[in-house]
């Protein structure tokens, strides 16, 4: 383990992954409320929304108009997650600032999530990536399933980091990691950022946990320790994976912040901001959020 880190950042992701598994679809302007509180929050990475099917998923079907109505300013970067070319060709004409790309590491899965294998997707992803930094605009690739799938169960080791090799070529900018059904302990994470750290090289890693078995804040904690650069987290625990049966709820922003803070590890995120919007987020969604902090509040207050 490699120790606290001095800062970490935070790829607020509950505009995107947050509500694309909601049963409340909020209207473009709510959404872009909600991307503001977060941005006045200390937010400056955030996926902002993705570029798929809004047939397969109608949360997600004003992409356009969301982009459209972002606040710009200074130091925020707004990702928009991208499937496949007809995906890419929207994000670029949208004014994305990244594009964020996933390649799934079960056979299964990647078929049901992607339409295309995991063969396809490789192929895809690399031509995208190449695609995007001709754009100017910054790719990422993502590790889907990458500590477990919902339908064929265990993702060794080395088939994540043979994923990770094939993708490298391209040049993404960064390599995340997600726990998309939330089964992982922070042994699997220690030993999986490892791993993929000697592949990976230079380039950066991000880990993207579930909190769905209740072990998405200690994930977190191990990954910071292995030497990861950046969290994904949403705001209130909000989220989850619609093709994969069960998989709800990403780690809480605000939890994972009081943390780090606690820990003295810096994400320029403010917290009283954060449970505040924690809150307004509940009302919009008509449901209680699984965040602790915005329940029991900082310390000290």
């Amino acid at each position: 383990m490699n120790g606290v880190r001095e800062r970490v950042e935070i790829v607020e992701v509950s505009p995107r992954d947050g509500l694309q598994n909601e049963q409340t679809t909020l209207d473009t302007a709510t959404k872009v409320e909600l991307i503001t509180r977060l941005v006045d929050a200390g937010a400056r990475r955030l996926e902002a929304t993705s570029f798929v099917n809004p047939k397969r998923v109608p949360q997600m079907a004003d992409a356009e108009q969301v982009m459209a109505a972002v606040p710009r300013r200074d130091g925020v970067t707004y990702v928009g997650l991208v499937l496949n070319e007809r995906g890419l060709d929207r994000a670029l004409a949208a004014g994305v600032d990244e594009v964020n790309f996933v390649v799934v590491a079960s056979e299964e899965f990647s078929r049901r999530n992607q339409g295309v294998g995991i063969a396809e997707t490789v192929v895809s992803v690399d031509r995208m990536v190449r695609r995007a930094h001709s754009a100017g605009v910054s790719p990422t690739v993502t590790v889907g399933a990458a500590f477990g799938c919902p339908f064929s169960g265990e993702v060794p080791v080395d088939r994540v980091t043979d994923l990770v090799r094939r993708v490298l070529p391209s040049g993404p900018v960064e390599i995340a990691l997600a726990d998309t059904i939330g089964v992982a302990a922070p042994t699997d994470v220690t030993r999986r950022v490892g791993a993929v750290a000697e592949v990976a090289g230079s380039t950066p890693l991000r880990c993207h946990f579930h909190n769905t078995r209740n072990t998405g804040i200690a994930n977190a904690y191990a990954a910071v320790l292995a030497g990861v650069s950046a969290l994904d987290t949403s705001l209130g625990g909000v989220g989850g994976c619609p093709f994969a049966p069960r998989a709800t709820g990403n780690v809480p922003t605000e939890d994972v912040a009081y943390m780090l803070d606690r820990m003295g590890t810096a994400t320029g995120l403010a917290l009283d901001a954060l449970i505040d919007s924690a809150t307004w987020l509940e009302s919009r969604l008509g449901r209680t959020l699984p965040g602790m902090l915005a329940k029991a509040g900082p310390f000290p207050r």
